[in-house]
């Protein structure tokens, strides 16, 4: 690997290969079935996201109502658990509660973007219920939250940077000063922002110096799959993950 492995959740031999809501290429994003394709496929990083219910159950979607990819309706925060559970991703698969997932995938490390200001203190409670603290890395677009639940966990808890701690190590890539959460173990970036290049030489350089790995969502190219390899990055997300395997493999670091 091209730093020091700060924390147990990034323990992998060689660029780590994320499967994205599971592998959505299908439409059957963040569903137990998702999954499972892709730890039967050899994957055992998986990202997912996580909203509350009204009643308080933390469940693996990425959008804040159900209108989107399932034949339900209504934002997931306002209603309860037995209504989330009725509606069928592409109508065929069930929503999934995020406890029953470290259950039913012991093997998985899951990177958990939190979507919402209510899913943080249900998830570090499920957290620590289920000791699963080398198999989950936390984050979020908004730093604010991910540094919240870093202060409430601790160091056992693995976090990237939101937005702001993204800006914040670009421009210190530049040259420029700026203000750095030390508690951050990874960064988890888009290629590029608004047709501005995020991950470069001098981006991937800085976060190795200080000890932070840097992963790449979503790709889902091959050619640019092998040109972010080629730079140094430290994992990457995709939805197409028959593809992403077939590079590692390529490359002979598929494991």
């Amino acid at each position: 690997m091209s730093t020091r492995i700060r924390h147990p959740y990034l323990d992998h031999p060689g660029p780590i290969p994320f499967a994205h809501r599971g592998g959505a290429a299908d439409g059957l994003e963040n569903t137990e079935a998702a999954f499972r394709r892709a730890v039967e496929a050899g994957y055992r990083y998986i990202e997912t996201d996580v909203h509350t219910t009204a009643d308080g159950r933390l469940v693996a979607f990425h959008d804040a109502t159900l209108d989107r990819v399932t034949d339900g309706a209504g934002r997931i925060a306002d209603l309860p658990w037995a209504d989330v559970r009725q509606a069928r991703v592409a109508g065929r698969e069930p929503v999934p509660l995020f406890e029953e997932l470290l259950e039913t995938f012991p093997d998985v490390r899951w990177n958990v973007d939190m979507k919402a200001e209510s899913s943080l203190l249900p998830l570090l409670d499920l957290i620590r219920r289920t000791d699963c603290w080398d198999r989950i890395c936390v984050g979020s677009f908004n730093e604010a939250r991910v540094a919240r639940a870093q202060r409430l966990a601790g160091p056992r808890l693995a976090t990237s940077y939101g937005t702001k701690g993204v800006l914040g190590l670009r421009l210190r890539s530049w040259g420029f000063p700026a203000a750095l959460r030390r508690s951050a173990v990874c960064a988890q970036v888009p290629q590029a922002q608004s047709g501005i290049p995020v991950v470069d030489h001098r981006f991937i350089q800085e976060a190795h110096a200080r000890g932070l790995q840097v992963h790449v969502w979503t790709v889902n190219d091959a050619v640019a799959m092998h040109r972010l390899l080629d730079l140094g990055v430290d994992g990457i997300m995709t939805d197409h993950i028959g593809t992403l395997r077939d590079v590692l493999k390529d490359r002979g670091t598929w494991t």
